[in-house]
């Protein structure tokens, strides 16, 4: 198979891309799906293509609805689709039954044998495989040690904490030696400390095996954390793809820079094109031209988030908070520094620069 390169248009001014060298190892071609039901149909993915090399993982961003899901049970053999193709190592997996896939998936919810100890969940693909013990032994503690559940190996998952569990379940997956990996929102039910924690540990792990991977998230920051490359899912379409923090630096349109960030990046009209500017590059400045109230001010520990009312619209500045002492109702100045400032045509809503 010829090297791939993935290229995410945004206008005429410029476009983002993502070479990649080696060969794609997972390629989805086109694929559709629709749900028909008496009140009607709803369709699920719209032509959706896709490629991963091996090593890599692609993170899937979007919100609910958006077909995430839907992607990764089709392409684990849960769904069946309308149209396209899906090619692992340059074979069809949809002329393959689910169970003969070589997939792991991963769900929200963990999978282990209530019965087992959790060193035996561990271990159950290989034995299937009929590995030597000292070989799964082996495995197991290594696996175990990467994802801190070293202690947890006796227990079974009844005595584990939902961190645990979802550790256990994550470690079984990769120590099944699947061909394709897919984690559908693992880590959603867990404290936000622990998630961060978790992730960093999934993500350096990861690093130590080979074959592609798929993340979904509707969570921004681990969108721009977990994998290689990021495409951002909206009503059943991937509508860009690329470096995470290109795409987040970068939106391709105005419906991914509202969605992409946790604020949005601040939209503004301004004649025939859309101004955007993340709340981080807004400065609160005196000496600015455009002025107005401030509505709100959020603390968010080092940082606090300032609301400010201007003719031009709503804006919101990250500033520190120690740089910033203006509470509700205090007249300030807001700038955008241009090297900063991204535009978008006002009627497409497309990039432009």
């Amino acid at each position: 198979m010829k090297s791939t390169s993935v290229t995410s248009a945004v206008g005429s001014s410029r476009k983002l891309s993502a070479s990649i060298e080696t060969p794609a190892a997972l390629c989805g071609r086109q694929l559709n799906k629709v749900f028909r039901g008496k009140e009607g149909c709803r369709v699920a993915l719209d032509g959706v293509s896709f490629s991963i090399a091996d090593g890599q993982t692609l993170v899937l961003l979007g919100p609910s609805g958006a077909g995430k899901t839907t992607l990764l049970r089709a392409v684990a053999g849960l769904e069946r689709l309308d149209g396209g193709t899906v090619c692992l190592h340059g074979r069809n997996l949809l002329r393959i039954p689910a169970e003969r896939r070589r997939v792991a998936l991963l769900f929200q919810e963990d999978a282990l044998f209530p019965h087992l100890t959790i060193a035996a969940n561990l271990g159950f693909a290989m034995r299937l495989r009929r590995a030597a013990p000292s070989v799964i032994a082996s495995r197991v503690r290594e696996a175990a040690g990467a994802l801190h559940i070293e202690q947890a190996l006796h227990r079974r998952p009844a005595d584990l904490s939902g961190g645990e569990r979802q550790r256990a379940s994550l470690a079984r997956a990769m120590l099944s030696e699947p061909e394709l990996l897919l984690l559908d929102e693992p880590f959603t039910h867990l404290d936000p400390q622990l998630r961060a924690r978790i992730r960093q540990e999934f993500v350096a792990y990861r690093a130590a095996l080979n074959g592609p991977a798929i993340f979904v998230t509707h969570d921004h920051m681990e969108a721009l954390s977990a994998g290689d490359r990021l495409a951002v899912m909206i009503d059943g379409r991937i509508v860009q793809c690329g470096d995470p923090q290109e795409v987040y630096e970068f939106p391709a349109t105005v419906a991914i820079a509202r969605f992409f960030g946790a604020p949005q990046m601040n939209l503004i009209a301004s004649g025939e094109y859309t101004l955007g500017i993340r709340p981080e590059h807004v400065a609160i400045d005196s000496d600015a031209e455009l002025t107005g109230r401030v509505i709100a001010r959020e603390s968010a520990g080092a940082d606090v988030f300032v609301r400010v009312k201007t003719h031009r619209g709503e804006i919101v500045a990250r500033v520190r908070a120690e740089a910033c002492e203006a509470g509700p109702g205090t007249e300030v100045g807001v700038a955008f520094p241009e090297r900063y400032c991204r535009r978008f045509d006002a009627a497409t809503g497309n990039f432009l620069r």
